[in-house]
C-alpha cells in the first residue's frame, strides 16, 4: 500500500546552488518525520515545494496516490496540506475565532455553522476555545504559536508541516507546545522542521538530515541525533575533540 506522501527524486537548483538533491521520501498518517540541517541545507525549500509556493526542476510529489507536483499552492491546500510557520502572522485585528474560520472557510471549504463548527473543534483541540472572543493580535506568543496549529487543523489537513514552530519560546513553553503537537499526530501525517533537539526527540517517529540540498540521512531519532555525521555538520562539534 502506498504511502500518504511519496516523493521521488526531488530537484531543485538556483544557478549552481542546489538546495533539494534528488531527495526521497514516505511519510504515513499518525507518523511525524523531524527534519534537522544546518542553515542553507534546504529545508524550507523542501517545505516550499511540499507546499507548493516553489516549483521542483526534477521529481515527484505525491498525496494520497495523486501526483501533485505541479498542483498550485491554493489547489494543494484544499487537497489537504496546510502548513504552520515560526513566525506567527495571524489578522490581529480579527478575533480569534475570526481567524481560524479563514482557513476552515477557504481551506477546508465549509461554511455557515459547519465552518464555525470546524473552528471551534480546532480551537478546543489546541487550547484556545476559551480565548475564542479576544482579538489575535493581543495573544501572548505561545498563543499565537497555537493559533497557527489551529488555523492549520482548520483546513482540515492530511499533511501538516511544521516550520520551526518551537523558536522563540521558553523551556517550558516548548515542553506545552511538545504536549499539543503529540496530541495532534495520530490524526495527520506530519513534517516538523526544527532546531530544538529534543522537540523532535519528543515526538518524532524518524528523523531525516539534510545537507546542501542532500538527504544525508533518515532513521531512529535518537539513533541520527546520536551519529557523528549530525554531530560534526549539524550540531558543529568535532567528534575528536567531543570525545
Amino acid at each position: 500500500m502506498a504511502a500518504l506522501l511519496e516523493v521521488r527524486g526531488l530537484t531543485k537548483r538556483f544557478g549552481a546552488i542546489t538546495v533539494a538533491d534528488g531527495i526521497d521520501l514516505d511519510l504515513d498518517k499518525g507518523t511525524c518525520l523531524g527534519v534537522i540541517g544546518p542553515n542553507g541545507a534546504g529545508k524550507s525549500s523542501l517545505f516550499n515545494m511540499l507546499a507548493g509556493g516553489l516549483a521542483p526542476d526534477a521529481g515527484r510529489i505525491s498525496l494520497a496516490g495523486a501526483d501533485i507536483t505541479r498542483v498550485p499552492l491554493h489547489r494543494r491546500a484544499r487537497l489537504g496540506i496546510a502548513r504552520a510557520f515560526q513566525i506567527p502572522q495571524p489578522f490581529p485585528d480579527l478575533t480569534v475565532l475570526e481567524n481560524v474560520l479563514v482557513p476552515a472557510t477557504f481551506g477546508a471549504g465549509a461554511h455557515g455553522a459547519a465552518a464555525r463548527a470546524l473552528a471551534e473543534d480546532s480551537l478546543r483541540r489546541t487550547g484556545l476555545l476559551d480565548r475564542a472572543a479576544k482579538l489575535a493580535g493581543s495573544l501572548p506568543l505561545l498563543d499565537r504559536k497555537r493559533l497557527e496549529l489551529a488555523k492549520a487543523l482548520a483546513a482540515r489537513p492530511k499533511l501538516l508541516l511544521l516550520d520551526e514552530i518551537a523558536g522563540g519560546l521558553t523551556e517550558p513553553e516548548v515542553r506545552a507546545l511538545v504536549a499539543l503537537v503529540q496530541t495532534l499526530k495520530a490524526d495527520v501525517a506530519m513534517i516538523w522542521i526544527e532546531h530544538i533537539a529534543h522537540a523532535l526527540l519528543a515526538t518524532a517517529d524518524r528523523i531525516a538530515v539534510l545537507h546542501f540540498g542532500k538527504k544525508l540521512m533518515e532513521g531512529q531519532p535518537a539513533e541520527v541525533m546520536g551519529s557523528r555525521e549530525v554531530r560534526e555538520i549539524y550540531m558543529g562539534i568535532a567528534v575528536d575533540a567531543a570525545a
